[in-house]
């Protein structure tokens, strides 16, 4: 009976041939891309959130009244009045939005650009140690390839 472990089996790369390398660096060259989209989509949200916070500290006792432009969907907005300058509507996820004060507002935004950057500082790790191995990876690779050329040529000689 074969036990069965959920840790990974670990393999030396300088074992393997060049076919089984090059496997290697193509699924490490994925996993780069993938974390890499992750990266930038989580800096994206980031400067949202960083931008609702400035639109929050927009709305101030003294911009009462006056007329805005007030966002109906990306491209279009319509003029309006600001009347309540103490509380703000915040989506807070999956299409839900909840009145808070200005203060709360803030607080929540404030909330989740420290959630991303903990993130961010997380995946910004695993990227590096990918590129590592992903650079020795490579070294091993063309090491392969000139030990197959020498190889080649003092059979040929």
């Amino acid at each position: 009976m074969a036990s069965s472990s959920a840790a990974p089996q670990q393999i030396n790369v300088t074992d393997l041939d060049v076919p089984q390398l090059a496997d290697v660096r193509r699924q490490l060259e994925e996993e780069l891309t993938h974390l890499s989209n992750s990266y930038a989509q989580l800096r994206q949200a980031q400067a949202k959130f960083r931008a609702c916070m400035e639109n929050v500290a927009q709305v101030k006792p003294e911009n009462n009244d006056k007329t805005i432009l007030v966002p109906l969907t990306n491209s279009l907005y319509v003029p309006g009045k600001l009347k309540d300058t103490e509380h703000v509507i915040v989506d807070v996820g999956t299409g839900y939005y909840v009145k808070k004060t200005r203060a709360q507002a803030m607080k929540h935004y404030e909330a989740k650009v420290d959630y991303i950057r903990t993130n961010l500082e997380a995946l910004q790790e695993t990227i590096q140690k990918k590129q590592e191995n992903m650079n020795y990876l490579i070294n091993v690779l063309q090491m392969k390839l000139q030990q197959q050329a020498s190889g080649k040529e003092s059979k040929a000689g």
